[in-house]
């Protein structure tokens, strides 16, 4: 196998529970060159640790074409009939997708449904390439920072690391609920506090209760979330990346089942109280992260 190139669509928590899958090809054909298509800011994480060897935008309008009836242009189908083996994990109900390949007659095309009905969801993509005999590898991967920190000479202390925020209003607990969780954090421990957030997360009411990591870097927080002592965070693609980063969390569910969507890490504890997390009590949470620190 000289040449794999890999389809997968969706965010950052999508990407991270396809990496052991990506781990046992490399294990499995370790001189391959896998390219992937998906997410380009999440799987900079991969190609960064050697697991895949080039990264290509889901957004380039050229991928869209796959699913249309019209022929391919020369280049764009020179280049795909170059793969010996061709993994697609995007969706294609029609079979549109499935249609194009294989290529030629040396190409193999291995299709698989990109939702999960079991879980974990790092299982289903592994399974979906059992025809390719790949070795047995863990559902998680570890994630360790590219390099120290110039601060690590420092002996920074370790952290609670919040992150209060979703891809999906549904899917976070009321901002009013982790100020409170924080306040009552800063007077539980003497743990310093860092509060993740992305671009359009708005978490004002805790300004002041911690250090705002906000819009950083994956790389930069990989660091950051491979020395906190405790995550606490929601069914979200940050919450993925600190269990791979060996971090302890605790993750509050509602919506989502935490049997497909949970990191399957030793390390992770899952709060939940029905679908609506409004219902989920501070007191529930104060109980999980008192046993998480201890």
């Amino acid at each position: 196998m000289r040449r794999i190139l890999v389809l997968r669509g969706g965010a950052l928590g999508d990407f991270i529970v396809t990496l052991p899958a990506l781990k046992a090809l490399r294990e499995r054909f370790p001189t391959a060159r896998i390219e992937l298509v998906g997410n380009a800011t999440a799987a900079a994480l991969a190609l960064a640790r050697g697991m895949v060897d080039a990264v290509h935008s889901q957004q380039e309008a050229r991928w869209g074409k796959l699913y249309a009836s019209d022929p391919l242009s020369p280049d764009f189908a020179h280049w795909l009939a170059a793969f010996d083996l061709v993994i697609s994990f995007w969706p294609d109900s029609d079979r549109e997708l499935a249609a194009r390949f294989p290529l030629n007659s040396g190409q193999r095309f291995i299709g698989s449904v990109p939702h999960p009905a079991s879980g974990p969801a790092a299982a289903h993509f592994l399974s979906a390439l059992a025809a390719l005999a790949l070795p047995s590898v863990p559902v998680w991967v570890r994630l360790f920072p590219l390099q120290a920190s110039p601060c690590d000479g420092e002996k920074r202390p370790r952290t609670v690391v919040l992150h209060p925020g979703s891809g999906s209003p549904r899917k976070n607990w009321p901002l009013a609920r982790w100020e409170e969780l924080a306040a009552w954090l800063g007077a539980e421990t003497t743990l310093p506090l860092e509060i993740i957030s992305g671009p359009a997360e708005d978490t004002a009411p805790l300004s002041g209760l911690g250090t705002a990591l906000r819009h950083r870097p994956l790389e930069e927080l990989v660091g950051h979330l491979a020395r906190c002592q405790l995550f606490i965070g929601h069914d979200s693609g940050i919450s993925h990346l600190a269990a791979a980063c060996g971090a302890r969390c605790v993750l509050l569910f509602g919506p989502t089942n935490p049997e497909i969507w949970a990191p399957p890490t030793p390390l992770t504890t899952v709060v939940a109280h029905g679908s609506e997390l409004q219902s989920l009590s501070l007191a529930a949470v104060q109980r999980a992260v008192r046993a998480a620190l201890s």
